[in-house]
Parts: C-alpha cells; sequence; structure tokens
C-alpha cells in the first residue's frame, strides 16, 4: 500500500522520482523519502514525515544518476522520519519496500547478534540490512539480493541501491506488484504504472517470484529459481494526462464525472458482442452452462457490487449466489461444487485479501475463476481462467467512484451472459434487458447535473456525525456504498440498512439530529419503503429522499427530496450511486477534509 519508484539514467533522476512519487502519492501518504547517488559519492537521503510536497521542497538542489523513492503508508512503526523509507542497511545499501514480512522479528533479532543496530521501527529496514549481510560474503549486488529473498516470509515489492555499484539498480516483487519502464539511455521501475507515464509507455510487468537487474541500457529479468529470462515489453495505452486533475477541483470529482465515458467503454464490446458468453473468453458459454453456483469474493466497495449483482443473477438465471468477503471467505472451511463459477472482482488486481481468496477457492474444488478487474496484467487477470476488464482508466482517488459502476455494468453484463447461456430468461426478456445497456452513459449524465441539489444537501450534513441511508432489493447494496463513502472522506459515522430491518435497532437512534439519506427506486418495493419512511419521520429523523420518476408518493413530509431524471429499471443501482458519490464528495469539501487521500486509507491495499 505504498509507492515506490526508481531509476537510472546518466542524467538527474530526482526530477522523475518526485514527479513519479506525485502520481502515487494515493497510494500512501503518511511520509515519504528519496536516496540517490551518483559514481561511487556517497549516498544522499532525504526523509520527511509528510507529503510529497514536503519532501520535493527539501530535496531541491540535490542530484543523481541513481535513487529510489517511497512514500508511505504506515503499517509497521507510526508516521515519522526515522520510519520513512528508504531505509539503511549496514553502510552501503538502501531499499525501499511495498508489503508485510512477516518473520521480521526473528530477522531482527539474528542481525542484532551480527551487530547490526537498528534505527525504525519498521519490517523493512531488516531487509537492507539482511542485504548488507549477505553482500559481504556474496560479494555482488545481485548475488546478496538473491541469497537474501528467500529468508523473507511475506509479501514484498523492492527497490535497492548500493553504494559504489553505480552501474544498477535491483528491483524484486513477491505478493505485490512492481512494473518495469523501459526508456534510451534510461530505466526505471515503479509499484504502478501512473509514475511512469511521463516517461515511457513501454513497460514489462514482473511476475511473482521474479527480480530484475535494472541497468542504464537493459534489464536483465531472473525467474523465481534465480535463472535468467525473458519477456517482451508491452506498449501501453494509457496516456501520461490521464494522471492530471485537469479543469477539477478534486480527483474524486474529476472520477465521478468521466463515468459516463467510462461506462459506455466498458459496455462497447459487450454490446457488439450481444452481451454473449464469449464476452469473457472463448470457453465461457461452457463454463456458464455446466455451474451449479456462482461464488463472488471481494473487498469494500467491490464487494458492494457483488451484493448487487447477486439479486441479478440469482433472479435471471436461478443459479445459487454467494457474496463473500475476501478477507473472511479464506479463513472459512466451505468446500465448492466442482463447476462453481467464482467470481474474483478487484479494481487494481493486486489486492493481497481478494488474491488469497481467489487461490484458496481453487483449493477447495474445481472452480473456474472469473476475474473482473480493471488493469490489464495485474496478477489477478494473469491467474484467471475467464475475465472482463472494465474500462475504468486510471483512477487515483482513494475512494473507488468509476471502478465501482464499472464493475456494476460489467456485473449486469455477466448476469445477461449467463442467461443466456443457460437459456433461463426468455429471448424477449433477455433482449430487454440488453437494451437497457447502451441508454446507461445519458442516465449516468443526466444524473450528474443534478449537483448543484446534492451540494446544497451537503451543507446540511456537513454539520452532523453520524447518518443513515436505506435501500431495498438492489438498492440496499447502494445504501451500504453511499454510506461507505461518507465515512471515507467526510469522516462522518454512517451505516446502510435494508429498509426492513430499520426496525430491529436501528431505530433507536433516530431522532431530530439523525438525517436518514434513502434510495428509492420504481422497481425496488417503493411501497414497502414508504412505511419505513414514515417510522422515521415518526420519530423526527430528517429524511432526505433520493427518488425515482414514480416513487413522488414517498416525498410527503420529507425533509429534502430530491427526484432523478428518469428510472433506470434494473440499472437503477448504477444511477443511484451517483448522487450519493456527489453527496459524499460535497459533504467533504464543506467539512475541509483530504478528498483524494483521506486519513488512514491507501488506494491499492496490496496488504492483509
Amino acid at each position: 500500500m505504498c509507492g515506490i519508484v526508481g531509476a537510472i539514467s546518466d542524467r538527474n533522476v530526482l526530477p522523475m522520482l518526485l514527479a513519479g512519487l506525485a502520481r502515487l502519492e494515493y497510494r500512501g501518504y503518511d511520509s515519504s523519502g528519496v536516496a540517490l547517488a551518483s559514481g561511487a559519492a556517497a549516498f544522499e537521503r532525504i526523509r520527511v514525515a509528510g507529503r510529497v510536497a514536503d519532501l520535493s521542497a527539501l530535496a531541491a538542489g540535490h542530484s543523481g544518476t541513481r535513487g529510489i523513492a517511497h512514500t508511505r503508508w504506515a503499517t509497521h512503526g507510526v508516521p515519522s522520519e526515522r520510519n520513512a523509507h528508504p531505509h539503511l542497511g549496514g553502510d552501503s545499501i538502501m531499499v525501499v519496500h511495498n508489503g508485510i514480512i512477516e518473520n521480521h522479528q526473528s530477522l531482527r533479532a539474528a542481525l542484532t547478534t551480527r551487530g547490526y543496530v537498528f534505527t525504525s521501527d519498521t519490517d523493512t529496514e531488516v531487509i537492507a540490512h539482511l542485504i548488507h549481510a549477505e553482500l559481504q560474503t556474496q560479494g555482488d549486488l545481485l548475488r546478496a539480493v538473491q541469497a537474501a529473498l528467500p529468508q523473507l516470509h511475506g509479501a514484498y515489492a523492492i527497490g535497492v541501491l548500493a553504494q559504489g555499484d553505480d552501474e544498477r539498480l535491483i528491483c524484486a516483487r513477491r505478493g505485490s506488484p512492481l512494473v518495469l519502464g523501459l526508456g534510451f539511455g534510461e530505466q526505471y521501475f515503479a509499484s504502478d504504472i501512473a509514475a511512469l507515464l511521463p516517461l515511457t509507455q513501454r513497460v514489462i510487468y514482473l511476475e511473482e517470484g521474479e527480480l530484475a537487474d535494472v541497468r542504464r541500457d537493459a534489464i536483465q529479468l531472473y525467474d523465481a529459481a534465480g535463472q535468467p529470462t525473458e519477456r517482451a515489453a508491452r506498449t501501453i495505452d494509457v496516456q501520461p494526462d490521464a494522471a492530471e486533475l485537469g479543469q477539477y477541483r478534486h480527483y474524486m470529482q474529476k472520477e465521478i464525472f468521466e463515468q459516463p465515458t467510462a461506462l459506455a467503454s466498458t459496455l462497447a464490446r459487450a454490446l457488439e458482442l450481444g452481451c454473449v458468453p464469449a464476452t469473457f473468453g472463448p470457453t465461457a458459454e461452457a463454463v456458464f452452462q455446466a455451474a451449479p453456483a456462482v461464488r463472488i469474493v471481494a473487498c469494500g466497495s467491490s464487494y458492494h457490487a457483488g451484493l448487487v449483482a447477486r439479486y441479478w443473477i440469482e433472479e435471471w438465471t436461478g443459479l445459487p449466489v454467494s457474496v463473500e468477503i475476501a478477507s473472511e471467505y479464506r479463513y472459512r472451511s466451505s468446500v465448492e461444487q466442482d463447476g462453481t463459477l467464482v467470481v474474483a472482482i478487484s479494481q487494481s488486481g493486486e489486492t493481497a485479501d481478494l488474491l488469497a481468496a481467489a487461490r484458496s477457492a481453487r483449493e477447495r474444488g474445481k472452480v473456474q475463476l472469473l476475474a473482473l478487474c480493471n488493469v490489464p496484467h495485474s496478477t489477478l487477470t494473469r491467474e484467471a481462467d475467464l475475465l472482463f476488464l472494465t474500462q475504468a482508466g486510471l483512477e487515483i482517488g482513494v475512494a473507488s467512484t468509476k471502478a465501482f459502476t464499472t464493475q456494476l455494468a460489467a456485473l449486469f453484463v455477466l448476469g445477461v451472459a449467463l442467461a443466456g447461456a443457460r437459456q433461463s430468461l426468455p429471448a424477449p426478456r433477455l433482449a430487454e434487458l440488453i437494451d437497457w445497456l447502451p441508454r446507461l452513459p445519458a442516465l449516468a449524465r443526466d444524473v450528474l447535473a443534478l449537483e448543484p441539489q446534492l451540494e446544497a444537501w451537503a451543507h446540511e450534513l456537513s454539520h452532523d456525525h453520524n447518518a443513515l441511508f436505506l435501500g431495498r432489493h438492489t438498492l440496499f447494496p447502494i445504501a451500504l456504498e453511499g454510506a461507505l463513502k461518507l465515512k471515507e472522506i467526510a469522516y462522518i459515522h454512517a451505516e446502510g440498512y435494508a429498509g426492513g430491518e430499520l426496525k430491529h435497532g436501528p431505530l433507536a437512534l433516530v431522532d431530530e439530529t439523525m438525517p436518514v439519506i434513502v434510495c428509492a427506486g420504481a422497481d425496488a418495493v417503493p411501497d414497502k419503503l414508504a412505511s419505513n419512511l414514515r417510522e422515521v419521520m415518526a420519530r423526527g429523523g430528517r429524511v432526505y429522499l433520493l427518488a425515482e420518476p414514480g416513487c413522488e408518493a414517498l416525498a410527503d413530509g420529507t425533509h429534502r427530496t430530491v427526484l432523478l431524471p428518469q428510472a433506470a429499471g434494473p440499472l437503477a443501482a448504477l444511477t443511484m450511486t451517483l448522487p450519493l458519490q456527489l453527496l459524499a464528495y460535497h459533504t467533504a469539501c464543506r467539512k475541509g477534509t483530504d478528498v483524494d487521500k483521506p486519513r488512514n486509507l491507501a488506494k491499492s491495499v496490496t496488504v492483509e
């Protein structure tokens, strides 16, 4: 959950390292640092307990022709300069690290007995000292790193800089992502493509357990067994300006308004093919026909997307669908039926809990793994049997917006494709569902035009300390998602509930100080929701109603009501998500929080 950048060149690499860190700051932002070297000269290490902007100011005037840099999300040790990366091993090794070393305490004890002095509370420092110790016997940086890595238990992506070895950098990964960038007379590596966009579009993704010897004119890969290996570079089509803020105040706002385009891009191939099973791969039709059940595993917002999909898939196919929190699934002792379709949902394809759950599913039965992911060539997409790539594009704001709605769109296509393969719906009904999809981008644009009304709501909510969100049917998971957004970026305690659960406990919280945000869809049992609203208003609660046409009667007696421009039928979960994103965004702006980088959170959760 930290950002790593490394570069080696004949020119000063500091500007490219700092620019890369700025693009990766969404991965961690409680401290940052950089180590530079030129020739055989001594290291320059600059670290701050603060943001990349603070590091840039402190590093002004420094230079080096090779270097490594890091922006941190703390796991071991409080945010401080002493715990900031890079960490020094002995007197000649610098290391940056993303991940968790599970046996760091035993390694620390062993290294201490050998005379190494630890100056931080991190697990990373043991890597630096261990490489230094191995260098004393191996005599070569590459061999020293290769000897040290098998001793590390856990997950890592590392970059290594050695004083006096002016020809190379070393990087390696296991369990955390790392990508190499190829330039002309200079080479780079980073934990995310975003850091490399201004420098190159030619990349090589490191595979699990691989190591790279990075030199100015070449990169040599080594596999998990330590043997040289080769792999052709890929040209990525993400444009450098994808990471630019443009006219928007925050990345989250930019990404909210990019959703109509992202949805259109995500649906383009599926609509071209007619939402047939082949959208997910050449073997998908046979897999879909034979599947006895569907198991969805995901984390966070992706989990909420899975909860929505359960309604769709069960209704359209009759298949039993279970939705699992990935971090819990792997520790249960369930057995999968052979042929079960396991749908793994991840924006990054590198989420540690999700990858562990997907691998665990394979151990429990002869399952078919379908990856639903936004990042091509990620670990998840490489391990899956079937694949649907969402086309959300680069998402920098920590709170998921367009990644979430494109996941919903992809899951809708999955439900339709399953129904088509299994012939579980009449042809006219199947065609009706598909016909909704081309309308989705325009429906999204119309809902986003409601921003001024949501901003007015936000002015009131910014003074509250708690909130409840209610929904029924597919809008129940959207209530969960709306509450999550408000928690993430506005720091307001919020909970989402199914409307029928209100009287089973949460109603005790309702009084005149409790705002209750209600999502009402024309197809989401509005008559039942009406009684829930009356229960809230009878106890003085302030009801903020988001309603589709057809639900106008629910507005009587509410504190505030916003009517969506059109009813979206089975796609109501998607269109209802957008005003909740805007509400959370503007509430956070009113409160003055850091919208794109909320406290204690990071974008890519690559540690358990």
